[in-house]
């Protein structure tokens, strides 16, 4: 508008100058408005020729900027682009085909050459169209799909609350995956639709252009597919978050009444506890004989362990006599062909629930006139693990220890298993012998020794003293005299004393050292006590008188 009036202005001013100095006739003037005109239409057609190439490169950039954005940020454009792939080598292929057959109908002697050289593209389009194979079909129906719901798991028991928790989060996980599959193909439908109104646009002002019309075609054909899978996968996501909720729902009811149900059963065996310990504490207070307060616990114990077992068994086997019928089988089957597996497993059950060995304990085990002594390390379904430590044991018969046992749980049916250690019990009973010839003074010995011993054991008959009044509730305990006695044998080559005192289960061998080194040196201060020992006597004078007491060592001989 501003150029045409300028040049209206202009147009008016040189009329109006050349009208004064040379008369116009109107029809001169009529020519100069038709050219003015036309200078006028020339430069507006000119400025919007501008603005047109200005427009049409502003949306070729926003074109390009789009293609970059679904490239770099959509994956479906690529696999878009696949699929498209796909279509155009299955339609290359035809068209090979349809040229083959036209040779051949020619001539195939003629053609041999081209139909070698067809028939070799062709393989190698065949070899790329299966490795594209999974784009053969609309591949936005495809490559979404909801992942299949596996079993819906019961929840019959408080174990299976665990597994339905579980399998909740895993819904929501799937369902979550779905929900953000369509999210980026709506993103991409979105994309899409911008670079269909941009190509519009460009059609509009380049209708002609053959590129444009092309993309304007492959663009609506991809966003038509897009939109009728995203309807689809729609109506799907309906569908699956209607199944999830269902199940969530019945899960959460289930995981409820398994709750309440456990607990309820929980509060049943609390409160049979609590009776079972105020019968102890009723039994404790009433009987005073230790056998018939042992017995009286024991049957307790059991009656207690039984109802628990009903009580759980009733409420969450439904079919209790088909578990017992199967299990009468199993066991049967399994005691068959693996006898000492079997009774292996069922040792590691006596074991456990009997409490006669627990890892730590120190224990001694026989077999086939082998000794073993040491640590149990591990109590496993089939086998014990003991550590062998220095004991009495590999002093006088092994002669080597450190080494790691494994012995089978069926031994505690079949072979000597003793334990050093069991239950609250850390200390044993060690003994030390020696001999003194007959003319000793053989009390004073006794009393060295049970004095050395008392010295030297006290510690440990303290505390042996009240393990076992803590065990009197347990078992059935008449002697528990724990102070160290002292024991003398008349034997054949002098006399034997004999004391015995309580040590540590696991060091046995350091005290007993000690207390011998003491009473060694205690009996060689005493002139009326002669410790024994294998001698001989040899007289070369047979005239010479003969001792009168030829007992004074152990052993002796005249020769």
């Amino acid at each position: 508008m501003r150029v045409k009036l300028t040049l209206l202005i202009l147009l008016a001013l040189f009329s109006y100058g050349e009208m004064n100095h040379t008369k116009l006739s109107p029809a001169s003037i009529k020519e100069r408005v038709k050219a003015a005109k036309e200078i006028v239409a020339s430069k507006k057609a000119e400025e919007e020729a501008k603005k047109t190439e200005a427009k049409i490169r502003q949306l070729l950039e926003a074109l390009a900027l789009t293609d970059r954005r679904l490239n770099e940020e959509s994956v479906w454009q690529k696999i878009y682009a696949n699929h498209l792939t796909y279509v155009q080598i299955e339609s290359d292929i035809r068209q090979i085909d349809k040229k083959i057959k036209e040779y051949k109908r020619a001539g195939a002697r003629k053609y041999r050459s081209k139909i070698k050289e067809l028939e070799n593209r062709r393989t190698r389009l065949a070899e790329r169209l299966s490795l594209l194979s999974d784009y053969a079909h609309n591949p936005f129906k495809t490559l979404i799909r909801p992942k299949k719901i596996a079993e819906v798991p019961s929840v019959t028991n408080p174990v299976a609350i665990i597994n339905a928790f579980s399998y909740i989060k895993l819904l929501g996980e799937q369902l979550s995956r779905f929900e953000h599959e369509i999210m980026n193909l709506e993103s991409f439908i979105a994309m899409l639709e911008q670079k269909e109104s941009i190509l519009r646009e460009l059609r509009l002002l380049k209708p002609d252009d053959p590129k444009i019309k092309k993309m304007m075609a492959q663009t609506l054909k991809e966003l038509e597919e897009a939109q009728e899978a995203l309807s689809l996968h729609q109506t799907a996501l309906v569908v699956y978050k209607k199944r999830v909720d269902e199940i969530k729902l019945r899960l959460t009811d289930q995981i409820k009444e398994q709750a309440k149900k456990a607990g309820t059963i929980g509060v049943s065996i609390l409160i049979l506890l609590i009776l079972v310990i105020l019968v102890k504490w009723l039994i404790k207070r009433t009987i005073t004989d230790n056998e018939r307060f042992y017995m009286a616990n024991k049957i307790i114990n059991f009656s207690f362990v039984f109802i628990v077992v009903m009580i759980l068994l009733f409420a969450y086997i439904e079919n209790v006599s088909y578990l017992v019928t199967v299990l009468g089988f199993a066991s049967a089957g399994i005691a068959i062909a693996m006898k000492d597996w079997f009774m292996s497993m069922l040792g590691w059950l006596v074991i456990v629930l009997g409490g006669s060995i627990h890892a730590g304990d120190r224990i001694r085990v026989d077999k086939d006139g082998m000794r073993y002594v040491g640590d149990v390390l591990d109590i496993s379904l089939l086998r014990i693990t003991i550590l062998e430590d220095i004991t009495l044991t590999s002093y006088m018969h092994n002669r080597r220890a450190g080494r790691v046992i494994f012995i089978p749980n069926n031994f505690i049916f079949t072979n000597m298993i003793a334990n050093y250690s069991h239950a609250t019990l850390k200390t044993v009973w060690d003994g030390i012998d020696f001999t003194i010839t007959f003319n000793s003074n053989h009390k004073k010995a006794v009393h060295i020794a049970k004095e050395t011993a008392k010295k030297y054991a006290k510690g440990y008959t303290d505390i042996t003293r009240k393990q076992l009044n803590r065990l009197r509730s347990k078992y059935s305990l008449k002697n528990t005299n724990v102070e160290p006695r002292v024991y003398s044998f008349i034997e054949e080559n002098g006399i034997r004393i004999s004391v015995w005192y309580l040590t540590n289960a696991y060091a046995t061998l350091t005290l007993r050292s000690t207390i011998s080194a003491e009473i060694l040196d205690l009996i060689k201060e005493e002139e009326d006590i002669v410790i024994a020992y294998p001698s001989q006597h040899i007289y070369l004078d047979r005239a010479k008188q003969k001792p009168t007491l030829p007992d004074l060592s152990q052993g002796s001989e005249t020769v």
